[in-house]
């Protein structure tokens, strides 16, 4: 039998608290406290779960990042997924998370008559195509690096199938540009936790070259209290570079082989981020000789502008400029069983981690 995962093991957590107070002290902080981002919802969720913010000395805060991709999908892209789902024999097929996203006309769980599945991967989506045949399937691809290679392999698969009812409505989006905007916009952030299941997919390199200390992370206790410690300790020693404590998964060239798949099957194009605006080349879409696979090419949908709820304040939390108590809908008009904005939605939201561990 294994024994216990010291990933888990909260005597290491608190060494790690230990060197961070020592050198918290040497350092004679400011008045305004280090803002230290994780970028990750994952990271985000497990901060929360095992209070590890308790764990850090006053003047270092943790704050949370657009990592979670739910809630950065902006309202236009919620509502035209409706649009799509509303199409007359079509059946759409989402991750569990984006039922519940509410869009100016109201979620993807609400939609009334249509023919909406939760699955659990594209493939789930394509397997559901093969056997449909009469039905048209459209695939709501969201998600980072992740899992943009799975999406670009069943779209390839379609295609070597000749599986002529399967469709992409792709809303997959890039990390790197994000990251390195937002640290331009939003000067306070002294460091970032990088997500180290995106950079098993890119490499270290798509997070080389930013403007503060970062450190690429696993997502145990331990792992995070380790990256926190090697940013505090950049921070004092005036550093400003890329360090990866995910050595068992990441490496400087990243996965090649899904690499190769993306490029293959996608285009680097524009996205716009909930909170973060119009970015230029942090998205993909299907390259044309996959167009036949493409959602967008092939059903035209009513294209909706709407304005994003002006109380609710995702926007703000996704920037690292307000934490979800600062919302004024946070536990009251805005709750997990009936949410106003997607951070209290999503699994890896920051409203939805504040609430879930907060005591309410």
């Amino acid at each position: 039998m294994s024994g216990p995962d010291f990933r888990r093991d909260g005597t290491l957590s608190a060494a790690f608290a230990q060197k961070i107070a020592e050198l918290a002290q040497d350092m004679k902080l400011p008045d305004a406290p280090i803002k230290l981002m994780e970028v990750c919802g994952t990271h985000t969720m497990a901060i929360h779960r095992h209070g590890l913010k308790s764990l850090l000395p006053p003047g270092i805060e943790l704050i949370s990042g657009p990592g979670c991709p739910v809630c950065v999908t902006p309202l236009r892209l919620v509502d035209k997924a409706l649009s799509f789902a509303m199409l007359p024999g079509v059946c759409f097929c989402v991750y569990g998370d984006m039922m519940g996203v509410p869009g100016s006309r109201g979620s993807l769980r609400e939609a009334p008559g249509a023919d909406i599945r939760v699955v659990h991967s594209p493939l789930d989506a394509l397997a559901l195509a093969r056997r449909l045949p009469q039905k048209v399937v459209i695939f709501w691809g969201v998600g980072f690096e992740t899992t943009a290679p799975a999406t670009a392999a069943v779209i390839k698969s379609a295609a070597q199938n000749g599986v002529k009812n399967f469709f992409v409505f792709c809303a997959h989006k890039t990390m790197p540009a994000a990251l390195r905007l937002l640290l331009a916009e939003n000067r306070r952030i002294a460091g970032l936790i990088c997500p180290g299941h995106v950079a098993t997919i890119t490499g270290e390199r798509a997070f080389a070259g930013l403007s503060v200390p970062a450190v690429i992370a696993g997502f145990e206790p331990v792992e995070i209290m380790e990256a926190l410690y090697l940013l505090v300790r950049q921070i004092a020693r005036g550093e400003a570079r890329l360090q990866t404590a995910y050595r068992r998964y990441v490496r400087e060239e990243g996965n090649p082989a899904a690499q190769a798949l993306m490029g293959e099957v996608f285009l680097a194009a524009n996205a716009q981020w909930r909170g973060l605006g119009l970015i230029e080349g942090s998205g993909l879409k299907i390259a044309p000789e996959y167009a036949a696979w493409d959602a967008e090419v092939h059903f035209e949908v009513e294209s909706v502008e709407a304005e994003e709820n002006p109380v609710c304040a995702c926007g703000d939390i996704l920037r690292g400029e307000k934490g979800p108590r600062e919302c004024p809908l946070f536990a009251a008009a805005c709750t997990p069983q009936n949410p106003l904005g997607p951070c209290m939605v999503s699994g890896e939201g920051s409203c939805a981690a504040a609430y879930k561990y907060g005591g309410f």
